[in-house]
């Protein structure tokens, strides 16, 4: 297995390398036939981005993680790959199991995914409500967005959780 480390504003020291082939290297005996490991090293401000891509039998294993730490974005994009190598073995296992697995896919992975579903449909009653009551009802409800009628634009507005922690708002545009 062949691990390609890249650094972007930010130089990858010796050290670091090998901590990530170490980390890395576990990978490999969950799965067999990996030729490259793409590994993406970027800062930003005072964040430590770890993106990390796996090509596999024509599905992409990818996580990405950013702490204020090198190493420990390491360590939680590995744990975050380990949990997608094992959804993908027993997703796999379960297509031996049923004898739907004839082959593993081809190179085009939207071949081998179907088309997603809908599957639920919720309707709620809208009531008008300033940004700021938005914000706290979304936080009470545990939700990364919130849809809402802002009282003062009298508009459909879309309320979201940006990855930074701040919010984002969706407006209308007619």
């Amino acid at each position: 297995m062949e691990i390609i480390i890249r650094g972007k504003n930010f130089p990858v020291t010796d050290a670091l390398k090998q901590y990530i082939e170490k980390r890395l290297g576990k990978i490999e005996r969950y799965l067999e036939g990996v030729e490259e490991v793409q590994v993406n090293l970027s800062v930003n401000r005072d964040s430590h981005v770890v993106e990390v891509t796996i090509p596999l039998n024509g599905y992409l294993l990818r996580g990405e993680e950013a702490t204020g730490d090198m190493y420990g974005s390491v360590d939680l994009v590995v744990e975050k790959l380990e949990k997608q190598i094992e959804k993908y073995k027993t997703k796999l296992a379960r297509k031996l199991k049923n004898g739907t697995l004839k082959e593993l896919p081809a190179e085009n992975p939207e071949e081998a995914t179907s088309e997603p579903k809908l599957i639920r449909t919720k309707r709620f009653p809208i009531k008008p409500m300033p940004v700021e009551e938005a914000i706290l009802q979304m936080n009470l409800l545990g939700h990364n967005f919130f849809v809402f009628s802002n009282a003062e634009t009298e508009e459909v507005n879309v309320l979201y959780r940006r990855r930074d922690g701040n919010y984002g708002l969706i407006e209308p545009e007619y």
